[in-house]
């Protein structure tokens, strides 16, 4: 694999990421709510080790402008207060909904993969 693979593999996966980044980050808050930056950790040490604040924040900003998420302050231990992120009533059911989506995609590109014969059967 030569340099520019590499580079070509790390731009793949960060389409690939992109295009379910919301899902993560609704999950993430519907177990538990939480300021940007420990979002941002949280998706880090859940597997999604390249994203960063700068990546979340904005899209934190987009969900929550939807109406998905809802921002309160909370006491800071040191400096100003946090804004702190919980889902509302439509963020829960935007995850229910994304969740199936995500589900039936990854479950349709399983099965063309297995009928191209690059994906061996796995068991669940």
């Amino acid at each position: 694999m030569t340099a520019q693979d590499a580079g070509h593999g790390s731009e793949r996966r960060a389409q690939l990421l992109r295009g379910s980044l919301d899902l993560c980050v609704l999950a993430a808050v519907d177990q538990r709510p939480g300021h940007a930056y420990e979002l941002a950790s949280r998706l880090a040490d859940a597997g999604l080790g390249d994203v960063s604040y700068g990546t979340v924040y904005p899209l934190i900003t987009r969900l929550r402008r939807a109406g998905l998420l809802l921002e309160q302050q909370e006491p800071s231990p040191v400096g100003p207060p946090r804004k702190v992120f919980s889902l509302t009533d439509a963020g829960r059911a935007a995850l229910r909904d994304w969740l199936a989506q995500w589900r039936r995609s990854t479950s349709d590109v399983e099965s063309v993969l297995r009928a191209t014969g690059v994906w061996a059967a796995r068991t669940p």
